[in-house]
């Protein structure tokens, strides 16, 4: 994204950061939050949009994920249900082992995705499901 491109969004990107709260500066990412993100996504996008990794490291995980007011437990259920219903499986697995770790059980989730299969549809519910039972299938040394 060139910078005249970025300067039409940044409004809206800021509103959306203001709507959740003010911050009296953008937090930068943690060198492992770095690494999380690039995790997040098979591929390494900053080859190819720079700056779209950065926001995601200093404006989502350096500063969105940081943000009191939820634990990172319900962030993570939050996030998982999302990526559920919207049905983003290119980031679903790596959100659902992140909700794993920050303490959410299988049982919980499995009831989130039960869940949301009346608001959002079987179909969404269903491959959540399918994206939980694979990674819980995976060996931990596979899983970071």
């Amino acid at each position: 994204m060139n910078r005249d491109a970025f300067k039409s969004i940044r409004p809206f990107v800021l509103g959306v950061v203001l709507t959740l709260g003010s911050s009296t500066s953008v937090a930068r990412a943690t060198p492992e939050q770095n690494q999380v993100s690039n995790q997040a996504s098979s591929n390494d996008l900053s080859v190819i949009a720079p700056e779209f990794t950065k926001l995601t490291q200093d404006l989502l995980f350096g500063d969105i994920w940081k943000r009191p007011g939820l634990s990172q437990r319900d962030k993570s259920l939050i996030t998982v249900t999302v990526l559920a219903t919207l049905n983003r499986p290119e980031q679903i697995d790596f959100h659902l082992n992140k909700a794993l770790e920050n303490g959410l059980t299988q049982e919980e989730l499995v009831a989130a995705m039960t869940h949301i299969a009346f608001y959002a549809g079987w179909p969404s519910a269903h491959s959540g499901l399918l994206h939980l039972k694979s990674v819980l299938e995976k060996p931990k040394a596979q899983k970071k």
